[in-house]
């Protein structure tokens, strides 16, 4: 499900790079430094980068999770980047993002670009740096809203060039959620989703939750699908957990780990889920790993990248 993209995807400025589907602008060098850093030593890092002008430009930024994973493409591998990509230096491993975890905020959320997961670090451990500027049209807020430092103590947000400070994406309408019977339409993404039901607590196979989706979709004539992980993802509220979803939302059931209909490009006997509980992007084995299904439509799809 989804929209088509710019074709191409990708403007080419010297050595920045312009994602034409988001608005981003990305360093063609895909590492702004030669080594792995700490959670704060890449804070303080890309604040470097901005009073030297890297690039001519001083508006450079630690991406927020949505950023980081919008230039994700999950049917690649070794990296989980698009195929007519023009970045170099791609290292396959973990690359920070300026989102701190909600449930345990001595951790920051950070992206595996060699196979496309999203899952949290301990912000002492070292990760890869790709800084970010430019404004996103599409690309919603995270959610989050409160600064902390590597031992998780919350901290004022000025001058931390946290994701909390800067908020970049949509704004989030108010109110974001709107339940109709069994159908509840999120406001900012234009989704409709609805929570389904088993023999089993909802829990199921991947081709168990496909088999579901399609008997739902001719039973009620509507064109309800497996939603992507992008779709899934776009629930998350990142300043939550247990469940990761915005407070004062509808959800009645809230099982910690939804399926998406994303194939993983690194191994495709595995599928992308969404760890609701955390908010994190993994994934399980379609054959054996049971999870919840929720199923979405719309005439706005956020595309599958």
């Amino acid at each position: 499900m989804g929209i088509k993209g710019p074709s191409p995807r990708f403007a080419e400025f010297g050595d920045m790079i312009q994602d034409r589907l988001t608005g981003l602008i990305w360093p063609r060098k895909s590492v702004s430094f030669e080594f792995a850093l700490r959670w704060q030593e890449s804070l303080e890092h890309v604040r470097d980068l901005n009073q030297e002008g890297f690039l001519g430009c001083s508006d450079w930024r630690l991406p927020n999770r949505r950023e980081l994973r919008s230039v994700l493409s999950h049917e690649q591998s070794r990296p989980a980047l698009p195929t007519d990509h023009p970045f170099t230096h791609v290292q396959q491993t973990w690359y920070w993002t300026s989102t701190s975890s909600a449930m345990y905020p001595a951790y920051a959320w950070a992206v595996h670009l060699a196979g496309g997961r999203m899952f949290w670090n301990r912000k002492d451990q070292i990760s890869m740096v790709w800084p970010v500027r430019g404004e996103s049209s599409v690309l919603p807020r995270t959610g989050q809203k409160s600064c902390f430092d590597s031992h998780g103590a919350g901290i004022e947000c000025f001058a931390s060039g946290q994701d909390a400070e800067l908020q970049k994406g949509v704004v989030w309408p108010e109110p974001r959620f709107v339940r109709d019977g069994e159908d509840v339409a999120d406001r900012l993404t234009g989704l409709i989703w609805r929570e389904t039901e088993s023999e089993e607590p909802g829990l199921m196979t991947w081709p168990k939750a496909l088999q579901v989706v399609a008997e739902l979709k001719e039973e009620s004539g509507t064109e309800w699908h497996l939603p992507n992980i992008n779709e899934l993802e776009s629930l998350v509220d990142a300043s939550k957990s247990c469940p990761a979803l915005p407070e004062g939302h509808p959800f009645s059931g809230n099982p910690e780990v939804l399926w998406s209909s994303t194939s993983s490009g690194f191994e495709p006997d595995w599928a992308y889920a969404l760890y609701m509980h955390k908010g994190a992007v993994g994934v399980g084995y379609k054959r054996t790993a049971r999870f919840g299904v929720w199923v979405a439509r719309s005439q706005i799809c956020l595309r599958h990248i």
